[in-house]
């Protein structure tokens, strides 16, 4: 499939998108299209989606998608890093297109997963005393508690 083909069927912003995925280096492929818009298009109500829920709304979109073709193309958004995954421990897997360092809010009773900046200061935004000879770059921090609904 063409590029220009598929830019007459694809929702608007998917200029933006294919831009995306060549600067990563990957191939433009009408799924991995849709399943980052799809994340794209959740990012501003910080909605975290679960693979199946992400098939589903490219389902809507396609028509036609199988479930091993939205994981593959999780799997290639997320080691371009164009996706994040999070695995919230008694939760499946969710994936969000906000990338940069961050932690999260994760409601015990409703499974409710929000956004929270950094803690403190930049990246890793925490420090440890011993690394193990690691190189930290990165720190992810999950809080848990109830979210105003469930309090």
């Amino acid at each position: 499939m063409t590029v220009s083909r598929f830019r007459q069927q694809a929702a608007p912003g998917s200029d933006a998108t294919v831009a995306l995925l060549r600067a990563r280096g990957l191939r433009v492929t009408t799924s991995r299209v849709a399943v980052l818009e799809v994340l794209r298009e959740a990012a501003p109500t910080h909605e975290h989606l679960s693979a199946g829920a992400v098939e589903e709304r490219v389902r809507a979109r396609l028509g036609n998608v199988s479930t091993q073709g939205v994981y593959d193309c999780l799997e290639a958004l997320t080691g371009a890093e164009l996706v994040r995954r999070l695995e919230p421990a008694g939760h499946p897997a969710l994936y969000e297109s906000r990338v940069d360092n961050h932690h999260h809010l994760v409601c015990r009773s409703c499974g409710l997963v929000t956004d929270v900046d950094c803690v403190v200061g930049a990246a890793p935004c925490l420090h440890t005393t011993d690394t193990g000879g690691f190189v930290v770059d990165e720190a992810e921090v999950t809080f848990w508690g109830r979210c105003a609904s469930c309090a």
